[in-house]
């Protein structure tokens, strides 16, 4: 071997060496519809506004690490219950992060339990942080198997139990009564922490059950309500478990500048709250219109996207590439065989892959 496969060898985890990086499709000319995105940005009087506050950041200064404004601001605003705090990260994978560390290390190599197909950050962070991940699938409709998740979470016993609500990349919410008995169920063995990405589309949440439950943890992203180019993620739990992962939180991991946008659009939440009402209301028509092409499955979606069964996902894809869409193709993943998840847009990005679905169902 040369030296640097040996040195990669000698000093690189082998579950590292076998995994691949991250890969971000590139998007350059391409109507971006693979990432649940807002597609609408800021009115341009906000936009002024805040360059002006940008401009006005102490960048020369470390930030300050408390980020008690903005912490103040996203529980008053977000819904968070009194006496209630919140931890934030860059984005909800710093988030996911921090909680996998925080239970694995040493000797440990605790359970991470989730549905699947989930979020993929889920098994991600366990691999990287050295714990067993446990996927359970869903079942054939995309619902939670709970009694498989049971029967996993006593055999297991696991550390953390990740609920995605919605889930990605499904876009259904789970039953929450069968979610209530999970946490129950997991007790103080481990941490159930209910992943609400896409909140601001599903109108629905388990903020407000915090109180009820001490191994409940709620995570939230402002990145599908419009501020994705920031990375700011916030998560909030009893006071006394929130303690134990700010231990784990790196210092000063959330910008000046992230702090200030988020401070500002947190100021003008009902303009991020009115694009979300257009994008629900997208959802529900591009659904309808889906549904109604031959062969075509759409599956219930409290989210930003829709995933959509085809008879032929690849020629779909291949179709919606030559017209420059870029969706996701989820096909290859465990029960979505033909499927494929798409961000919903605009009306005319949606009306442009629409045609090219279309175009691949006549050509098939």
């Amino acid at each position: 071997m040369s030296f640097i496969d040996t040195l990669i060898a000698n000093t690189i985890r082998p579950e590292v060496q076998a995994d691949h990086a991250y890969v971000v499709a590139d998007a350059d000319g391409y109507i971006k519809l693979d990432a649940m995105e807002n597609p609408y940005s800021l009115p341009a009087h906000l936009r002024e506004e805040l360059g002006r506050r940008l401009a006005g950041a102490v960048l020369n200064r470390y930030p300050l690490p408390s980020n008690a404004a903005l912490k103040h601001k996203i529980c008053t605003r977000l819904g968070v219950p009194s006496g209630y705090d919140v931890i934030l990260g860059n984005g909800s994978d710093e988030l996911i992060s921090i909680m996998a560390t925080a239970v694995s290390g040493g000797t440990r190599h605790p359970a991470i339990l989730a549905p699947t197909p989930g979020f993929v950050m889920f098994s991600r962070s366990a691999m990287l942080a050295g714990a067993d991940f446990v996927g359970v699938p869903l079942r054939a409709d995309m619902t939670l198997d709970k009694a498989t998740m049971l029967a996993k979470i006593a055999e297991h016993k696991p550390a953390l139990v990740f609920l995605a609500y919605p889930n990605n990349p499904t876009g259904n919410l789970f039953d929450p009564g069968e979610m209530v008995e999970i946490i129950r169920a997991v007790g103080d063995t481990g941490i159930v922490v209910v992943d609400e990405a896409y909140g601001p589309f599903a109108r629905t949440s388990f903020m407000e059950r915090l109180p009820e439950f001490e191994n409940l943890v709620v995570m939230r992203t402002v990145s599908k309500l419009g501020l994705a180019g920031i990375r700011l993620g916030y998560m909030a739990a009893a006071p006394r478990l929130l303690a134990q992962f700010e231990k784990v939180r790196p210092p000063y991991n959330i910008n000046v500048l992230t702090q200030t946008a988020a401070e500002f659009a947190l100021d003008h939440i009902e303009v991020l709250n009115d694009q979300a009402t257009l994008l629900i209301e997208a959802r529900e028509k591009l659904a309808a219109d889906l549904g109604a092409l031959p062969g075509v499955t759409v599956f219930p979606s409290a989210a930003n996207f829709l995933l959509v069964r085809l008879p032929d996902a690849d020629a779909a894809v291949a179709r919606l590439d030559a017209a420059k869409v870029l969706i996701k193709n989820v096909s290859k993943m465990n029960g979505l065989g033909g499927c494929i998840r798409v961000t919903v847009s605009t009306p005319e990005e949606n009306a442009v892959f629409l045609d090219a679905v279309k175009a691949s169902l006549t050509s098939h």
